[in-house]
């Protein structure tokens, strides 16, 4: 019943040019490396994939939403239970906000257990006249300014594979004994509605969430489905060498299963209809996600389409737009109105950050706030106008009061940055920002 079974088929896309790729020194180091990880157990099961394909079948028909968010890049040095149960609360009460506000089923998927790379614009960092490969995640190398840290280590991936089993593994522990209990919703709050407006307005919406479960259970209804939640793991199919390596044959159905993740994603950078990315990508059975950028064309997704998606499989392909809130409601409209010309039934999702990213005059890579609430309003705006369902949002977050994103409830100013700017790469909403995100996504839903 699962995906088990190494099959070279995994490997097409090596005749093909791969974008974003580390330059290893030693070939033989990573090849003895990528024969480790094809010996490794699967880290999700093919089972579980197809369950997230038909959950995201019900988001491209219209019948659900997609709640996607994470670390930009998670770090080795974070896979502790507190750092990963303060992310996976605060999914939690956005997915409790978005279900009870916007009355909608919540698809939940983490940027989690995988996400441990990054595409960057340019090879090289020079500092102070010293220049050195540039960051890629701490799958690839180290952070630290230094020639030895810098050098990509393919021992790295096998880190990035243990690193993503143990915060599996306390997901799946989170979410199904006892923690993610519906009736838990107060308890997802207690450090946080002191302090926090936010935190305030979830506490009176979860007054509301105890009264009806209170109602049921008086009625004698007390389904089994507020117990545990379901929620699947994502990351951006990045590192071929690693995806290939974990991609298995399942024995149900003889289909490839990138056994990664659940779900994995082709970034902006790497959609190149003949690279390496779209290739692999075409041979999994995973549920499959594109950013498209402003630079997108109609017949860029229309063909992405037909490599990834040629069943025309609802759940199959999310198209996760990333335009910017300055160009959203100009660019986005006749990419729609092409795609569901043509019949296909693809998950539309709202990226609103990385289209948004400026640099303040200390230094600091930053986003506002307001920017991106209104690339979000623009999204849905245009879903509205054109009579199709915006499917969801997709944004990088953090369960930790970090102050990297200016603007919000509690308004974080760009003289704040510096005092717990913590991300390795890009800058993610807080636990506060997210939460008002959260209902501001239910009003424009319900609306």
């Amino acid at each position: 019943m699962n995906a088990d079974t190494h099959d070279a088929g995994a490997n097409t896309w090596r005749s093909l040019p791969a974008a974003q790729q580390p330059e290893y020194p030693d070939a033989e180091a990573l090849r003895d490396v990528i024969a480790d990880l094809e010996s490794y157990p699967p880290l999700v099961f093919a089972g579980e994939c197809d369950q997230l394909r038909d959950r995201l079948g019900a988001v491209a028909r219209g019948e659900a939403f997609l709640l996607q968010g994470g670390d930009c890049a998670e770090a080795f040095d974070q896979v502790s239970a507190d750092q990963i149960r303060n992310k996976l609360k605060t999914l939690l009460q956005m997915g409790a906000v978005l279900t009870y506000a916007a009355a909608v089923p919540v698809v939940k998927v983490g940027r989690i257990a995988g996400q441990y790379s990054k595409p960057r614009s340019k090879s090289t960092e020079t500092r102070n006249g010293v220049t050195l490969p540039t960051y890629r995640g701490d799958s690839v190398n180290g952070f630290e300014f230094t020639e030895a840290a810098r050098i990509p280590d393919p021992e790295r991936l096998k880190q990035m594979y243990h690193a993503s089993s143990s915060t599996l593994n306390l997901v799946r522990a989170f979410t199904t004994g006892g923690y993610a209990d519906l009736r838990q919703v107060h308890a997802w709050n207690q450090d946080f509605v002191k302090s926090s407006p936010s935190g305030q307005r979830y506490e009176a919406l979860a007054r509301e969430i105890d009264n009806a479960l209170n109602f049921m259970k008086a009625c004698g209804a007390d389904p089994a489905e507020f117990r545990t939640v379901e929620f699947f793991a994502s990351h951006e199919a990045l590192l071929l060498d690693y995806e290939s390596a974990l991609t298995r044959t399942d024995s149900r159905t003889g289909k490839l299963y990138d056994v990664s993740g659940h779900m994995v994603w082709i970034g902006e950078r790497t959609r190149q209809l003949d690279g390496a990315h779209v290739e692999f990508a075409s041979r999994i059975s995973n549920p499959v996600g594109v950013k498209l950028g402003p630079t997108t064309k109609p017949e860029d997704a229309l063909a992405l389409i037909e490599r990834l998606d040629p069943e025309r499989t609802p759940g199959r392909l999310t198209f996760v737009a990333r335009f910017g809130a300055g160009k959203v409601r100009d660019l986005l409209p006749e990419l729609v109105e092409k795609v569901t010309a043509s019949g296909a039934r693809v998950a539309w999702v709202c990226d609103p950050m990385h289209g948004n990213t400026f640099e303040a005059a200390s230094g600091h890579k930053t986003r506002r706030f307001d920017d991106v609430l209104d690339e979000v309003k623009g999204f849905f705006e245009v879903h509205k106008a054109l009579g199709t369902h915006p499917g969801g949002i997709h944004v990088e977050l953090t369960g930790d009061d970090v102050t990297e994103c200016v603007g919000g409830g509690d308004e974080i100013f760009v003289d704040d940055l510096h005092q717990r700017y913590e991300t390795a790469c890009d800058p993610r909403l807080n636990r506060s920002q997210s939460l008002d995100l959260a209902f501001l996504v239910a009003e424009m839903y319900r609306g």
